[in-house]
Formats: structure tokens, sequence, C-alpha cells
């Protein structure tokens, strides 16, 4: 009982709508007296568990009842519990920067973990392990605008999509962005490069 009670006053405590790990709890007790605790918060309500070992205290709203967590919220949570990375997929990315209007119908994500899926809600979620330089600067915008150079492919990247990238970051984040070419394939890596030639280097590298 003193595990329960310590774990139910702890999740009382939690911001609703931000998801935690079984293991984060391991401190109040046993594995086994952890999930016996869960699983009870789970049954009477008090937590909603999105898929194994990932659970929230979730948002009631008064027009459509429960609020899930958005899943990056949630794949960042089970990344960092396993020290992977992890960043929004290609076609999410070239959307948050301008570069496309397509809606992604599903939540995918890279990481370098294990491929992953599952669903939060009615909301399939897909974790695809990519090479870790797909993942350079994961987790920050400039991450964000990489991902989107290699999901648009050789044939799309141009110095009006550099621009264009531009003015969606931070100038710190595309300084960033300009001295990952390492990271980059070569046509990557040169497109950047002549656009730095032509408006003025921002970076080195």
């Amino acid at each position: 009982m003193g595990t329960a009670n310590t774990i139910r006053e702890h999740i009382e405590k939690l911001p609703q709508g931000e998801p935690f790990t079984a293991s984060s709890m391991l401190s109040f007790g046993s594995r086994a007296a952890v999930d016996q605790a869960l699983s009870r918060l789970a049954r009477e309500g008090a937590i909603a568990r999105i898929t194994r070992g990932v659970y929230v205290r979730p948002e009631v709203s008064k027009y459509v009842g429960t609020v899930l967590p958005e899943p990056l919220k949630v794949v960042q949570v089970m990344a960092h519990e396993h020290g992977e990375v992890v960043q929004v997929h290609g076609a999410e990315a070239a959307r948050r920067m301008a570069l496309s209007t397509q809606v992604p119908t599903k939540s995918v994500f890279l990481t370098s973990g294990p491929n992953r899926h599952f669903r939060i809600g009615k909301l399939e979620v897909v974790l695809k392990n990519v090479s870790a330089r797909k993942l350079a600067l994961a987790e920050r915008p400039a991450g964000v605008a990489l991902t989107a150079l290699w999901y648009l492919g050789k044939e799309q990247v141009t110095s009006e999509v550099v621009r264009t990238i531009e003015t969606r970051l931070a100038p710190e984040e595309f300084t960033a962005l300009c001295a990952a070419k390492s990271q980059m394939p070569a046509w990557m890596a040169d497109t950047i490069r002549a656009y730095e030639m032509k408006h003025g280097a921002r970076a080195h590298g």
C-alpha cells in the first residue's frame, strides 16, 4: 500500500497531458509493485495507458472528453527512456517548413531505436529506424529542416527551397543547418554551399 499511495500522490502532482513511463516510478518501489499500482490507477481512470510502459494523467475536456497527448511527446518520452533519438518524419518536416501542404494521415517518426508501432486512441503511430546522419540536429528546428531536405530529395532541393527554410528558421538554427554539411549527402551539401556563396555565408562547415 505504501508504494501505491506514494505513486498516486506523485501522479496527482504531474501536469495533465504529460506522458510518463512506468520506469520513472521505480524509485517508489519494486517493478512489480509499480506495475500493480499503475494498473489499478488505470482501471480507476486516474491515468490512461498509452502503450507498453507509457501512461498519462489525461486532460478532460467538457467538449470532447479525454484528450490524449501529442504523439511527439509520447515518442520523446519513450526515446529518452531508452537513450534513443527521434525526429519527425520528412513529410511532416516539409509541412512545417512550408515546403508542402500535404497533411500526413498517420504519425510517423524517425528513430535511432528499433521499428515500432502503436496507437494513441485511434491514431496510428509508427517509428522507423534510420541511419544516424538522418537524425543529425534531432529535436531542434534545424533538424526538422534537415529532415525535410532528405525527404524532398535531390531533384526538389533548390536554392528557392533553401531560401524558404531560411525564412522559417531563427538565424542560429539556419547557421546550425549550414554547419551540418558533413552529415549531408553531397548533393545537399553542394546546394547549401551554393546558396551561402550567393547570399552570404552565415556558417562555415
